[in-house]
């Protein structure tokens, strides 16, 4: 299949986050890429205030309580209320003993929890390690039923590059850019100097051989800068301090989303090529959001019932014969043309977004523009001359008409992309 960010009807996710990384390098040096599950199963978040002073929380969030509610009722006394996950702020800790017992005595023990993340099944380990010497950074490891599932590979700010390392301040699980897969805060301190790094979580299983978890370098810089305090229970905050499924409605859910924008990129004024909008791709009176980088790459979200899902998380399009993806206004059809060879092979794919707020694929044309004698695929040498003056289509391997590729291809679509601002988006948001 040659649309990138689609792979067996679900996104191609893992494309999509190269194809942003190549194409956003170059254009926005300060800032990177931006099914839903239940995404903040979490023992528990760890949180503080500055380097060493850690305090555990329960991520239980009732329902419309703030970040500043559940630390309130937590810490009222100045000490946490639930030790949900490692309590180890003394060496005396009989539980940071059989932590480091089973884990070794590098392991930072204040900061392994036992938790549920939405890439596995079942109750995992995350581990953190102190560095072994001087100069390395730490090591971090998932780890179930003795295994190790995946290793973290750790960021560190190029302005740090050379600092020690001093303290592993928070940790976090929850899903922060609306994908259904939860992710991964830290703040971590080297020498005098904290920073937030954050790992976006995807399905392990998408694509083979590929990590659970990605660093996000640009995006955990942009929102380090941005934080003040730098907390997790202030990055939340930003984010609305509500957890997904419980918005009022879409302005609210949508406000959300936006707002992990400007921390991840910044203002319109920094970055005049983005550009946002509200669309109806389905049938219902909700809209759906769209923000991108014109001639580069889109997003698109949805709302239902307190949730807002992520139906296309930073697509590419522009090189790589990937025209751009369209819909048909509440005719809940997409469609994207890609093109290999100089447009002599075309793969014309059409989407939907399913009952579970996902989109999947519905067909897939594959056009051959020239006469494909030896069945390979490509044009060959003695082939080319055919190329313009022979064409024909298929779907699942089997030849179809001009008049049923035409039936498929009805309809009036518009191109997915933004054209308003963020100022002009947030003034409609809040009508």
């Amino acid at each position: 299949m040659k649309l990138y960010g689609l792979a067996d009807g679900t996104c191609r996710r893992r494309v999509c986050t190269t194809l942003l990384l190549m194409m956003t390098v170059v254009m926005l040096t300060a800032c990177g890429m931006g099914q839903q599950a239940e995404n903040d199963k979490t023992g528990a978040v760890q949180d503080t205030q500055g380097a060493g002073a850690s305090q555990v929380i329960s991520d239980d969030y009732g329902a419309g309580q703030t970040i500043d509610d559940i630390e309130r009722a937590a810490s009222s006394d100045g000490e946490p209320a639930e030790q949900t996950g490692s309590e180890a702020d003394t060496p005396e800790n009989p539980q940071a003993d059989e932590i480091k017992e089973r884990f070794g005595e590098n392991c930072i023990s204040e900061q392994t929890f036992e938790v549920e993340l939405s890439e596995y099944d079942g109750k995992v380990w995350f581990v953190p390690y102190a560095p072994a010497e001087v100069g390395q950074t730490p090591t971090i490891q998932i780890v179930q039923n003795g295994g190790i599932l995946t290793d973290l590979y750790p960021y560190v700010p190029d302005s740090l590059e050379g600092k020690p390392f001093t303290s592993l301040d928070a940790v976090s699980f929850f899903d922060v850019n609306f994908d259904g897969f939860t992710d991964i805060v830290l703040i971590e301190t080297y020498g005098d100097t904290s920073f937030m790094a954050l790992y976006y979580g995807f399905d392990p299983d998408a694509d083979e051989n590929e990590q659970a978890f990605i660093s996000m370098p640009s995006i955990s810089e942009a929102i380090s800068s941005k934080l003040n305090p730098l907390t997790v229970a202030q990055l939340r905050n930003q984010l609305g301090g509500k957890k997904n499924g419980e918005y009022a409605d879409y302005r609210e859910a949508y406000r959300a989303v936006l707002a992990l924008c400007e921390l991840s990129y910044g203002t319109e004024s920094d970055y005049g090529d983005l550009t946002y909008d509200l669309i109806y791709v389905d049938g219902d009176d909700i809209p759906e959001l769209v923000f991108g980088l014109n001639g580069y790459w889109v997003s698109l979200y949805t709302y239902h019932n307190g949730q807002v899902s992520m139906l296309m998380d930073h697509w590419g399009y522009g090189v790589m014969g990937n025209v751009g993806y369209e819909y048909i206004p509440k005719g809940n059809r997409l469609r994207n043309y890609n093109n290999d060879y100089a447009g002599a092979v075309m793969y014309t794919t059409y989407l939907s977004m399913t009952e579970q707020y996902s989109l999947q694929t519905v067909t897939e044309i594959l056009t051959n523009n020239f006469d494909d004698v030896n069945g390979n695929g490509m044009p060959d040498e003695d082939e080319e001359e055919s190329i313009g003056y022979y064409s024909v289509s298929y779907v699942g391997g089997k030849e179809i008409t001009a008049e049923e590729y035409a039936a498929y291809d009805a309809g009036e679509y518009e191109m997915i992309v933004g054209d308003m601002t963020l100022a002009e988006l947030t003034a409609a948001l809040a009508n």
